[in-house]
């Protein structure tokens, strides 16, 4: 049986790129971790979970699996656990990850040792894509360096944040995650022409938000 963890938000994850994929990898018959930073259970983004954005049905699904998931409810901190001990790491987006994922150290040697290793895949969903700009080699070097990658591009931030880049709820983005990953040297294509974008360079599959969290999920099943 295949093994995938989940490293998930506490500051706000959006439920479609963590449920799509979780829920995929599940009924497949792979076995799923999930953890956090501490440890403690992570926060929806309540945003992601609007009616009147996502429908109905797809807003009750995602809410009931958030708040019933056996594992979902009750993660593990994420110092805990090693990338070798698991087939896929995946890490969903929403904006609650700038303040938390992204800027983990055991998160980013997460990513760094399954893209590293010989085995491991990984997936990195929307503003999680943040990560690769903090993840460095033992050289030095950016992970993401030369590598093609999609994620939330910019024109999408410019639609959310303010004049201050304040979000609708008041908090303040410390970076958007396009302008730090081509900083970082990365091959940067969000497809804004395109109705799903997922990129895969070797074993890092990059998607670039919500819409595209089932072609993410399905390319990611297709390599376990």
């Amino acid at each position: 049986m295949s093994r995938a963890l989940f490293v998930v938000s506490e500051e706000g994850y959006w439920a479609e790129e963590c449920i799509e994929p979780l829920t995929t990898l599940e009924d497949a018959g792979v076995e799923v971790t999930v953890v956090t930073p501490s440890g403690s259970a992570p926060v929806v983004d309540e945003r992601s979970l609007d009616p009147d954005d996502v429908g109905e049905e797809a807003a009750d699904r995602f809410r009931d699996v958030h708040e019933s998931h056996p594992v979902l409810r009750d993660p593990e901190p994420i110092a805990t656990v090693e990338a070798a001990n698991y087939d896929a790491v995946v890490f969903p987006g929403g904006h609650g990850t700038v303040w938390d994922v992204t800027q983990d150290r055991h998160a980013r040697q997460l990513l760094l040792d399954t893209v590293a290793g010989d085995e491991g895949v990984a997936l990195v969903v929307c503003h999680a894509v943040g990560i690769l700009a903090f993840t460095r080699e033992a050289d030095g070097s950016h992970l993401v360096e030369g590598r093609s990658v999609t994620g939330f591009p910019n024109a999408w931030e410019e639609g959310i944040v303010d004049e201050y880049d304040r979000l609708p709820d008041g908090r303040k983005l410390p970076y958007w995650v396009e302008d730090e990953v081509r900083l970082a040297g990365g091959e940067w294509d969000a497809e804004l022409d395109a109705d799903t974008s997922v990129t895969v360079d070797g074993d890092l599959i990059t998607a670039r938000g919500p819409p595209s969290s089932a072609a993410a999920a399905a390319t990611l099943l297709e390599r376990l």
